[in-house]
């Protein structure tokens, strides 16, 4: 395992996380948004910043060329639509459905979401061509 791109992970997990929960925040708390709708505009900001970093700065992807950013790109969403869906089950289970705080329940479930996507961008996305 390679110390700095887990780092590296980390790092940028951290702040996609960060913008993630402050954009879920404001948008549940300014614009008066249900969680779910909150969470779907939180995970888009999220995503765009996590695939730019993911791709330059972590994983170091060479690629340049049309057709293989794009296939990147195509397979990044895939897998973070995957992790958000798994994310939005835990949500509407533990805070719609049993009514725990969303605030706290958002932070776990970020945290798992985290470990998922580093395992598809390790071993699926921006692995060695």
């Amino acid at each position: 395992m390679d110390t700095k791109e887990v780092s590296l992970y980390i790092f940028f997990g951290v702040l996609t996380t960060a913008i993630n929960y402050i954009v879920y925040v404001f948008a549940i708390l300014l614009l008066s948004l249900p969680c779910l709708t909150a969470n779907t505009i939180a995970w888009i900001v999220a995503v765009i910043f996590a695939f730019i970093t993911n791709k330059h700065y972590v994983f170091a992807s060479k690629s340049r060329d049309a057709p293989r950013v794009l296939k990147e790109l195509g397979e990044f969403v895939a897998a973070r639509l995957l992790s958000v869906l798994v994310e939005t089950a835990i949500l509407f289970l533990f805070v719609l459905q049993l009514g725990w705080n969303e605030f706290l329940v958002k932070l776990v479930a970020n945290a798992i979401v985290i470990i998922l996507n580093y395992l598809a961008s390790k071993w699926i996305i921006f692995r060695s061509q």
